[in-house]
């Protein structure tokens, strides 16, 4: 039986009990968590209900209750972190974001009280505090913990309304290395350490790949390089894990004049053994970043490019496939990229092939006219 009031409805149901409901002023029905063994009750529930929606001060009853159980932002945040599939270095990058920013400024609020003005205004302040390239993580990170929330229903909304913020534009235009600053930087480098500039500079490896191949990913045969791990430094551990991404994982052909320095380099530097690292540091195990960083810092400057820096090699190394003629399929697999919009950062160099092709198309021309 369905008693209707002035407010809201009561049932009685089979159970003798009582159940109420109301619509709220959202427009949806709302019907109370339990239902009551006395009218008088479930009554009192909605009359309680009306006294929040006559004073203004209403909200959902769901969210009501996660305001009660004092979910906070930080509470949260630590349970998702938690639960994402992470590699160590990307994990400890979060960490260190929800530690400095996120954390100081929303850590012990509800989930629901975050309001999109506190986020402008915490996403305005950042500016002061870091580069853009932080902003943008710790932005993207809020949001991308508000969509989860959003999709476990903690929340109906996400306050992260900032167009564009997750982005960041790239502060220094990243100039590519020549030939011949290439040869001097080579030539610069520690006899030990000159290969893994070229393959850098030719192959497109990340740091983490080159310093963690082994004699056994070396194909000197057909000319290939298996990259199937990259070593990373996490919390002052040493981590040895799957590349960077899945495409990561990729077989990377090289340049037919680079085989006969990467045969010396086997025979004269690298350790020995099926599993020997190509370029072992000095006390046998993976070679130091930093270590690299200091040798490549003379380097550069003799070879009077100071701004250059190793992971601009990749940047060098992808800017000659383009300009090869590499389809962005091929880019995206030879740099090991999962997304397009990564590869296309690099085809923007093969606009400077725009006179050799009409050069070729005149000379095409040419040929049909004389044939």
């Amino acid at each position: 039986m369905v008693q209707r009031r002035g407010f809201g409805k009561l049932r009685r149901l089979p159970s003798k009990h009582y159940q109420a409901s109301y619509v709220g002023p959202d427009g949806i029905r709302y019907t109370a968590p339990a239902t009551f063994t006395a009218r008088i009750d479930a009554e009192g529930w909605l009359a309680s209900e009306r006294r929040l929606v006559t004073d203004g001060t209403w909200t959902p009853p769901k969210l009501r209750d996660t305001h009660r159980r004092a979910t906070t932002l930080g509470e949260y945040a630590e349970s998702w972190l938690r639960r994402r599939d992470l590699k160590p270095r990307t994990r400890v990058h979060y960490q260190h974001m929800l530690d400095r920013f996120l954390l100081p400024a929303f850590g012990h609020l509800p989930l629901a009280a975050v309001t999109p003005r506190m986020v402008a205004e915490f996403h305005h302040d950042l500016a002061s505090q870091t580069g853009p390239t932080y902003r943008s993580h710790a932005y993207s990170l809020l949001r991308a913990i508000y969509r989860t929330a959003i999709a476990e229903d903690e929340v109906p909304t996400s306050p992260c309304r900032i167009v564009g913020a997750g982005s960041s534009r790239r502060v220094k235009r990243i100039e590519p290395a020549t030939l011949a600053e290439l040869g001097a930087l080579t030539l610069a480098m520690p006899e030990r350490l000159r290969a893994m500039v070229l393959l850098q500079a030719w192959c497109a490896l990340r740091f983490g790949e080159a310093a963690e191949l082994r004699r056994k990913d070396v194909d000197l045969k057909n000319g290939v390089l298996h990259i199937r791990r990259a070593v990373v430094r996490a919390d002052g551990q040493v981590i040895v894990s799957t590349p960077k991404s899945d495409a990561g994982t990729r077989d990377v052909d090289v340049p037919p004049h680079l085989l006969p320095m990467l045969r010396d380099h086997l025979t004269g530097h690298a350790a020995w053994g099926r599993d020997g690292l190509l370029f072992p540091g000095p006390d046998g195990t993976h070679l130091a970043h930093s270590s690299y960083l200091w040798q490549f810092a003379r380097a550069r400057t003799a070879a009077g490019r100071p701004d250059l820096r190793p992971h601009d090699l990749r940047h060098t190394a992808a800017v000659m496939a383009a300009q090869t003629g590499a389809t962005l399929a091929e880019l995206m697999a030879r740099l090991g990229h999962s997304t397009p919009s990564a590869a296309l950062i690099y085809q923007h160099a093969a606009a400077g092939r725009g006179k050799v092709i009409a050069q070729r198309l005149s000379d095409l021309a040419s040929g049909d006219t004389s044939g």
